[in-house]
């Protein structure tokens, strides 16, 4: 019995592994996967945003950058939508790496010493990196001051399209969303592996949430 053992062990160590699927390999088996699905029907559109907003009113989280938009909808002039547009942008890059318990008190810091971004425009980078300390990826707040000053040299209008925000320094796709969306009303997308993992549950899709390709696919 032990001489069979010894057999099956050894027949395993000697075949040979399959070789590791290259990048280019990896990509196409994924772009393959998502490109296969089929578009939501109107009917699964409805059901499915109908079916977040109630999760939502159920289990949202009283959040400091959530609030100031609670004003009536004749209230809201530009001067509202500026200082929107500046939280959301603000709590979107604090957010990046960082977990929401730990950005609540930061984000309140911020915005008592910086209120708007004409004030943050002004401030210099040894001032952002101090109150910044502690959160890490410092890039983050380089980036805040250097798009604030980039809007303010510019005459101070915010961008409300996602493809003005992406010129401003250090806005990607995903937090240029979310401001257009957020702040101005826009009807834009915004794709993160919470997405992903939701349409590929509703689609039976296997693809990883975290590859980059698949990512690329949803937008």
């Amino acid at each position: 019995m032990d001489e069979v053992v010894v057999a099956r062990r050894r027949t395993r160590s000697t075949r040979p592994r399959p070789a590791p699927k290259t990048k280019a390999e990896r990509e196409d088996s994924v772009g393959v996967a998502v490109k296969d699905i089929e578009d939501f029907g109107v009917g699964e559109v409805v059901e499915i945003r109908a079916s977040l907003l109630e999760w939502y009113d159920e289990n949202k989280r009283d959040l400091p950058w959530r609030r100031s938009r609670r004003v009536a909808k004749e209230e809201v002039d530009e001067d509202t939508d500026r200082r929107r547009a500046y939280e959301v942008w603000v709590s979107e890059v604090m957010l990046q790496q960082t977990r929401v318990q730990t950005v609540i008190a930061y984000f309140n810091r911020w915005m008592l010493k910086w209120p708007s971004i004409q004030h943050l425009a002004g401030a210099s980078i040894e001032e952002v990196n101090e109150l910044w300390a502690g959160l890490g990826y410092y890039r983050r707040a380089r980036f805040l001051l250097e798009g604030a000053k980039m809007i303010v040299d510019g005459g101070g209008e915010f961008p409300k399209s996602v493809e003005g925000l992406c010129k401003i320094r250090g806005i990607g796709n995903y937090t240029a969303g979310a401001i257009a969306s957020i702040a101005f009303e826009k009807a834009v997308p915004l794709v993160d592996g919470n997405v992903i993992r939701v349409i590929a549950r509703l689609k039976a899709i296997s693809t990883s949430p975290k590859e980059k390709s698949a990512v690329t696919a949803f937008w």
